[in-house]
């Protein structure tokens, strides 16, 4: 497997591109601002061929380059349908976005437990709703790497406090992330890396940030 992570945009995003070293397929996991040339321009390097963008919720610092890839490089998008009404007309989450940004509709719409390949590494999809209702992460079972948008972070939990979040479903999706192997690599949305074995708390997360 590849995994590059490119930290892209204002909001210091991490952009990641998965691919798989036999067949030289890619995709990048929430294009950030500035990620479109950094991304490009590795895959170019690597002969690796970009073939979609996953999307873990449709926040604008996550999405911010999706609609760029797909005009440019023909990508269809991938995000949860309960996220996709703000992919399209961005600030329906009622959140401020830059005025430069401009949003576009989806290709496909993952659900829970959907599994697929990018070349011959396999990924599951994870509804973590709570961040937002359409709020995924992308396991990768074999690798033991989690994808974990802005749900999970070293040491806490994406913010409940936007108009769209909700802290029960953020509960229910700790509880569910809690029962991956604790040697799980977690790669969140921003920041630096953790394993779900160190996030102890994550069965209990109410008591803590309820």
């Amino acid at each position: 497997m590849i995994l590059k992570k490119f930290v892209c945009g204002q909001l210091q995003n991490n952009v990641i591109l998965i691919g798989c070293e036999k067949t030289k397929e890619a995709v990048v996991v929430d294009p950030a601002e500035d990620s479109f040339s950094p991304v490009v321009s590795f895959a170019d390097k690597y002969c690796l061929h970009l073939t979609k963008i996953l999307l873990t919720h449709s926040h604008w610092d996550h999405i911010f380059e999706a609609c760029l890839f797909k005009k440019e490089k023909q990508l269809p998008i991938w995000i949860h349908k309960k996220d996709h009404a703000n992919l399209e007309h961005p600030g329906k989450d009622q959140i401020p976005f830059p005025e430069k940004f401009s949003g576009c509709k989806a290709d496909h719409f993952v659900e829970d437990g959907e599994e697929f390949f990018v070349g011959k590494v396999l990924l599951r999809v994870l509804h973590t709703p709570g961040h937002t209702p359409g709020s995924v992460c992308y396991y990768l079972p074999k690798e033991g790497v989690l994808l974990s948008g802005d749900t999970l972070f070293k040491g806490c939990i994406g913010t409940i406090a936007l108009p769209t979040s909700q802290a029960p479903l953020m509960w229910s999706s700790c509880q569910k992330l809690s029962l991956l192997p604790p040697k799980t690599r977690v790669i969140p949305g921003h920041g630096v890396e953790t394993e779900i074995g160190k996030e102890q708390w994550l069965e209990k997360a109410s008591e803590y940030f309820g």
